[in-house]
């Protein structure tokens, strides 16, 4: 119905993530969705050493637990149902450090077959706000969302996180957390 593949489809991929280009894209009949959640760059000390916690995802990636913000609630209150949902942490001490990332994907699979049948849009512009998170749990539990999990140090943690965006996260709750004295 709409090109996915191709030199158009292509080059649209390669387009930054902005408000104005998603409100002509709605006029114009695109099956868009401009998406808000927020997400957790959970920590915990360890031996005097910050280890951050990697869910890893069935496609492959390694990421931090994020999800969509519900009706009435605060990004805290997301940030924390969301690290609960997905990690079984309940201890979170939040930081108000906040790092902004955007980026836009098709659906695919299961997600694409639901989001038709909601009638909701299939080519997601996401907008995603993250929060340094301290715990003092390191045993968690983790969701059908994931495939695994693993705690690392920052610099193993930077090398781990797949995609660049994941990167710039992670190294702003650093440096955050640095300027701390954490």
């Amino acid at each position: 119905m709409y090109p996915e593949e191709g030199y158009f489809f292509t080059q649209f991929m390669s387009l930054p993530v902005f408000k104005p280009l998603y409100f002509l894209l709605k006029i114009l009949g695109f099956p868009v969705i401009w998406e808000i959640s927020v997400g957790a760059v959970v920590f915990c000390i360890e031996d005097n050493k910050r280890q951050y916690l990697l869910l890893h995802y069935p496609s492959g990636h390694f990421d931090f637990a994020k999800g969509h913000i519900e009706e009435g609630e605060t990004e805290t209150m997301t940030l924390t149902r969301e690290t609960e949902e997905e990690t079984g942490i309940r201890d979170l001490k939040v930081f108000p450090q906040r790092t902004n990332i955007r980026y836009f994907y098709v659906a695919k699979g299961n997600e694409r077959e639901k989001r038709l049948k909601s009638n909701h849009g299939i080519w997601i512009f996401k907008q995603v706000r993250f929060y340094p998170a301290q715990t003092q749990m390191r045993d968690i539990r983790i969701s059908h969302e994931h495939i695994g999990s693993v705690w690392l140090p920052y610099e193993e943690a930077l090398t781990k996180v797949t995609f660049g965006n994941a990167k710039r996260v992670l190294t702003e709750a650093e440096m955050y957390l640095r300027s701390c004295d954490l």
